[in-house]
């Protein structure tokens, strides 16, 4: 199996109480994960606010995890930018932290045209040194979207092999690339046109549930099915802060969100409880109090 194959989450970037990167709750969080049906995970994506983060404390914490979780399963970087200079220097970085791949997203607020987004990814692939990188189309973030005919132009350059795609209407196989679910709610959709796997979110919670999509075809609707609900309690406002909840209401200290992101609300909190009361996450006591 590929770097970027399988199961893998989105991970949180846990804090502290001054809002600084807890590296202990973050070694916890990826242990945690890993032992609880993930194949590796990307660390400093979207979901770990990497947008807030200084370049110094993503590389920082790709190397923490990497050198204490890498033997345990395979770690993806996220090392995107709207700047392909700092796209090529985080690139650089997270290959030299020790990610087996990096996730690289389309530059986002410039817009760039066809011919800019193939000339960025040429260097972010020349930086990657023969490291797979993995294409991220989420126009819902970027403003720009990558059709599946600028991804098949795309996978002609050596060292793209993947794109996580989260753009649902256009999720299709694409020549020369694995495909990889970047929404949470088309995981099955994925498997069954024989894509490579997801970067999830809810797998923070119900990893064990989402790996049998992979280890039981048979059963995958319906487990798809069953599993709706913490798809959509996942994303009731703006991630990560509802798996944020959900993971402190579950025991795990991964601290609050930096600014411009805020925490949860009472309803979005009551939501975020209800799910994972209902698939047995968290007893009625808790889910109460």
């Amino acid at each position: 199996m590929r770097p970027y194959e399988g199961l893998l989450t989105a991970m949180v970037t846990p804090f502290d109480a001054s809002g600084a990167v807890d590296e202990p709750a973050a070694v916890a969080m990826a242990r945690h994960l890993l032992a609880n049906g993930n194949d590796g995970l990307v660390v400093c994506g979207t979901t770990g606010e990497a947008a807030t983060l200084s370049d110094a404390e993503q590389i920082s914490l790709v190397r923490l995890i990497a050198q204490e979780c890498g033997s345990d399963g395979r770690i993806v970087a996220g090392a995107g930018s709207n700047d392909t200079r700092h796209a090529v220097h985080l690139t650089q970085a997270m290959i030299d932290a020790g990610a087996e791949a990096v996730l690289s997203v389309t530059p986002y607020y410039n817009k760039p045209n066809r011919r800019g987004i193939i000339q960025h990814f040429q260097e972010v692939a020349k930086a990657a040194d023969g490291a797979p990188v993995v294409l991220y189309n989420i126009p819902g973030r970027t403003a720009t979207n990558m059709p599946p005919d600028l991804l098949a132009e795309l996978a002609q350059i050596d060292g793209i092999e993947a794109v996580k795609q989260a753009n649902s209407e256009e999720l299709q196989p694409i020549d020369g690339l694995s495909v990889i679910a970047g929404n949470d709610d088309i995981l099955a959709r994925t498997l069954d046109m024989g894509g490579g796997g997801g970067i999830c979110v809810s797998s923070h919670v119900v990893g064990p549930q989402m790996k049998r999509l992979f280890d039981e075809p048979d059963r995958r609707a319906e487990i798809d099915a069953d599993l709706a609900d913490v798809y959509e309690a996942m994303f009731v406002t703006s991630s990560p802060a509802p798996v944020k909840a959900a993971l402190a209401m579950l025991g795990h200290p991964v601290g609050g969100l930096r600014l411009p992101l805020v925490e949860c609300d009472e309803h979005e909190l009551d939501v975020v409880r209800t799910c994972l009361t209902r698939h047995g996450l968290l007893n009625a006591g808790a889910a109460a109090a």
